[in-house]
């Protein structure tokens, strides 16, 4: 049996060339009855056909651009995400961050998620050692977190994880077992959450497929500062990617996937004598401490359609919200 069609009103499409063929590709694509899957895809298609035309792209250029992109989700598995790291590369994923969780002043910036989280850290208590690496240096983290008004906030979801002392992730490690150097675990009522880890390291990002041939083609190192990264979730609250980085990485002003903001830069120090008792660490273990602050489902909701309208005017646009996205609005 053949597959019933759909009927629907499709212009003729004839004599196509440099001059009209995307006023009519956007007109066989204005038939989706979703304005904001429409406002999409008709932005996405102008600036790919301008970018053709403007950079008089050859046929053999756009072919390599076709086998880049082949090759890039081939070498994507279970435990690495190539797409993630080129949109990593060429800063699209902290743009969308940026635009989709804006903060108000006050609050913890976002940063990218990475290629190697994963789904399987264990849920721990507070105090929890979450590495097993024995050559790292030791380190304890004491952390909070508030909403925008100071208060506390209790029961929220922090996935934690890091590199060794070696620059790996547990996913990197062909003999891994099951997950290091990470961890899931709640905010007390006082909005305290506390563990021991090792000191991140600087670390290369995997530059052993298409992405790293890229970089290395625009003569750009692979290499990311030391840090750890956390994700922040409660139901009524902005979803939060960030990660604390160490003051005087010697690639801090130059990370591989733009992560780095001063506001998210702490300091390295050493642990006290009362801390040594109170926490049961080390004594020669290191300090990381930062106060998280979350921003309502609300503050965002309001701020990022805030800005979105101000960005659509800036462009002479007239727009509406649609699913607290901006659409063309049509008279």
């Amino acid at each position: 049996m053949s597959p019933s069609r759909v009927e629907v009103e499709i212009p003729p499409l004839k004599d196509l060339n440099i001059e009209n063929i995307t006023e009519n590709v956007q007109l066989i694509n204005s038939n989706t009855p979703d304005p904001r899957l429409k406002y999409v895809l008709e932005r996405l298609v102008s600036h790919l056909h301008d970018f053709a035309r403007e950079t008089r792209l050859s046929t053999n250029e756009w072919m390599a651009g076709i086998n880049f992109l082949t090759a890039v989700g081939q070498m994507c598995s279970d435990v690495r995400q190539e797409f993630i790291l080129l949109s990593d590369t060429l800063g699209l994923s902290l743009l969308v961050d940026s635009i989709d969780h804006p903060k108000p002043p006050a609050s913890t910036e976002g940063t990218v998620l990475g290629p190697f989280h994963t789904h399987d850290a264990e849920h721990e208590p507070a105090g929890t050692l979450i590495s097993s690496d024995p050559d790292g240096v030791p380190c304890l983290v004491l952390c909070t977190v508030k909403d925008t008004a100071g208060r506390p906030i209790s029961g929220v979801k922090i996935d934690i994880w890091e590199t060794d002392s070696h620059g790996f992730y547990d996913v990197q490690r062909p003999d891994r077992n099951g997950p290091d150097g990470r961890t899931v675990m709640q905010s007390d009522r006082e909005g305290v959450f506390w563990f021991k880890a090792v000191v991140p390291v600087p670390y290369a990002i995997p530059h052993d497929g298409p992405v790293g041939k890229m970089l290395k083609l625009l003569n750009r190192h692979p290499y990311r500062p030391s840090h750890m990264h956390f994700m922040f979730d409660k139901p009524g609250y902005d979803h939060l990617i960030t990660a604390l980085y160490l003051r005087d990485d010697p690639y801090e002003s130059s990370d591989a996937v733009f992560g780095v903001k001063e506001s998210l830069v702490v300091e390295l120090t050493d642990v006290t004598p009362e801390q040594i008792k109170q926490y049961d660490c080390r004594e020669d273990s290191k300090l990381i401490t930062y106060d998280f602050v979350l921003v309502s489902d609300k503050e965002a909701k309001n701020l990022r359609e805030a800005n979105a309208m101000k960005a659509m005017k800036s462009l002479g646009r007239r727009m509406k919200l649609y699913k607290g996205l901006p659409v063309p609005e049509v008279d």
